[in-house]
């Protein structure tokens, strides 16, 4: 994984070096050496970064469904002598609200 936020940074700091343009000279390549393989290199990031995307959305996804049960319990209460309550909702509370109507 360090070696993913080391391309990536490299691809970043490398990007204003990339963006500047060479004048071009007489009977010169039309392309500078700076710029070749910089097709290569946008190819890799690309795969890099769907690669990454790939191994992370099953883990949002497991997270998004751990936190939709969350809305079934009150915020923890502190009780004086230390102890801590969570309390489940019931089901009137678990109830959906009109949606219709707007608190102005």
């Amino acid at each position: 994984m360090r070696h993913v936020f080391l391309v990536l940074l490299l691809g970043t700091l490398a990007a204003p070096a990339l963006s500047q343009t060479l004048p071009q000279e007489e009977g010169a390549p039309s392309e500078p050496p700076l710029f070749e393989g910089l097709d290569e290199l946008a190819e890799g990031m690309r795969k890099l970064l769907e690669g990454i995307q790939d191994d992370v959305a099953p883990l949002m996804e497991d997270l998004s469904d751990q936190l939709r049960g969350l809305n079934a319990y009150h915020p923890p209460e502190v009780l004086p002598n230390g102890d801590i309550i969570i309390r489940r909702k019931t089901p009137a509370e678990l109830a959906p609200e009109d949606e219709g109507a707007i608190d102005i």
